[in-house]
């Protein structure tokens, strides 16, 4: 491992609680892309490019977990990871995404007064970012990654209305007291990155947890992964119904798109939850997260 540090300028602020918004009407139109993703950042990035020049100004794009920095599970890897040429693919995409007048999230290793996160970084249009710190971390990750702390919701700006957005990464999927969480804090938008790809899990239980997180919260699901011929969980964009817009499995390179209509997100079931019965206390901060210039 470099002896030096570099830290890349990703800064928060927490402001204000966080309550759900509605916006009756408002449409967004959005992407999720996989590709086979590497430990060649400068061939990642060129993935992420591309995918860049295929998507609207206004619109949403979701890459993988680890679509920057490349990923595995042995976390050995982050001993390899050029941390100079990383910050300078962040950069990059940055400017591309402020070019285009796209908003962008994507996974990447990142590296923060000397200790590793599996991050959820959020691009918006006007240059501004912010990230999500996976929180439940794996088991080959503990020991070499920090966990996050909290769970932020992420107010994106769009031209019609803003969008709250919850992000969860690759195992987080196992765990929905997270994602409800997320859903009755204000978000109507879950994104979910992951890098899955075992031969040894069976590929219809990732598949029906994505669905099970929407229709359970009636929220839209919008999931990227590595593009992988062991792939164990689909690139999908799931509606509050749990039905399925759009879906890609294994090792095609592509880009799922479609239109959301926020108007089919509700609280039908979670204003039915028992909480006399059943309580979640959320530990975090009760707030919302704000997207910085930097």
């Amino acid at each position: 491992m470099q002896a030096h540090s570099f830290t890349c300028r990703w800064e928060e602020t927490r402001p204000t609680a966080c309550l759900l918004i509605e916006e009756v009407g408002l449409k967004i139109s959005v992407a999720a892309g996989q590709f086979p993703i590497s430990f060649a950042i400068t061939e990642n990035v060129l993935y992420i490019l591309s995918m860049l020049e295929q998507v609207e100004p206004d619109d949403l794009l979701v890459l993988p977990e680890g679509a920057i920095s490349g990923y595995n599970e042995d976390s050995r890897f982050l001993e390899q990871i050029d941390r100079r040429l990383l910050a300078d693919a962040i950069e990059r995409i940055a400017e591309v995404v402020k070019r285009k007048q796209v908003h962008l999230i994507a996974g990447s290793c990142l590296e923060e007064e000397g200790e590793w996160y599996n991050a959820g970084l959020y691009f918006s249009p006007r240059g501004e970012r912010a990230l999500y710190r996976k929180v439940n971390l794996a088991t080959g990750e503990r020991g070499h990654f920090v966990a996050g702390a909290d769970l932020p919701i992420f107010p994106l700006h769009f031209a019609e209305g803003s969008v709250n957005v919850g992000m969860q990464l690759c195992r987080e999927i196992r765990f929905p007291e997270q994602w409800q969480c997320l859903a009755q804090r204000g978000a109507e938008l879950f994104v979910y990155i992951t890098n899955a790809a075992n031969p040894e899990v069976k590929p219809d239980v990732w598949r029906s947890h994505l669905v099970s997180r929407a229709a359970e919260n009636q929220r839209f699901v919008l999931a990227a992964n590595t593009a992988h011929f062991v792939q164990h969980c689909p690139s999908m964009i799931i509606a509050p119904d749990g039905e399925v817009l759009a879906e890609v499995t294994g090792e095609e390179t592509r880009l799922l798109r479609a239109t959301l209509d926020l108007a089919q997100t509700g609280n039908w079931y979670l204003s039915q939850c028992r909480r006399d019965v059943v309580s979640m206390y959320y530990k975090g901060e009760l707030v919302r997260t704000s997207i910085r210039s930097v």
